[in-house]
């Protein structure tokens, strides 16, 4: 009979992610300002509480600009500011940052 190979125990203690959370979300403090706000209620009194990319109502709504900030867009221009549901939010500005990182890496 073959001698059986010994298991050893692992060099790394492992870590309870359980316990670990990441940081809370923070707004950019610029969406804390009067002047967004002001913009918002603006905008929301004149365009109506509906989402402008498929039409839900009742729901909260997001001021989204249609270039972003971070790519050169105009902070308070209402031209460049799109009043979107949560879930139309997050599916715009996940393409715009995979665009920014497709941009980044081929450059």
């Amino acid at each position: 009979m073959a001698p059986r190979l010994k298991c050893l125990p692992p060099g790394l203690a492992t870590i309870d992610t359980r316990i670990a959370q990441p940081p809370p979300k923070q707004a950019d403090p610029f969406y804390l300002t009067k002047p967004w706000r002001d913009l918002m209620r603006q905008l929301t009194a004149a365009r109506g509480n509906v989402c402008q990319e498929c039409g839900r109502s009742g729901v909260r709504l997001f001021g989204d600009h249609v270039q972003e900030l971070k790519d050169g867009g105009a902070p308070l221009d209402p031209a460049n500011i799109r009043l979107v549901c949560g879930s139309c939010h997050t599916k715009k500005t996940a393409k715009a940052r995979a665009a920014r990182m497709r941009e980044r890496y081929h450059r």
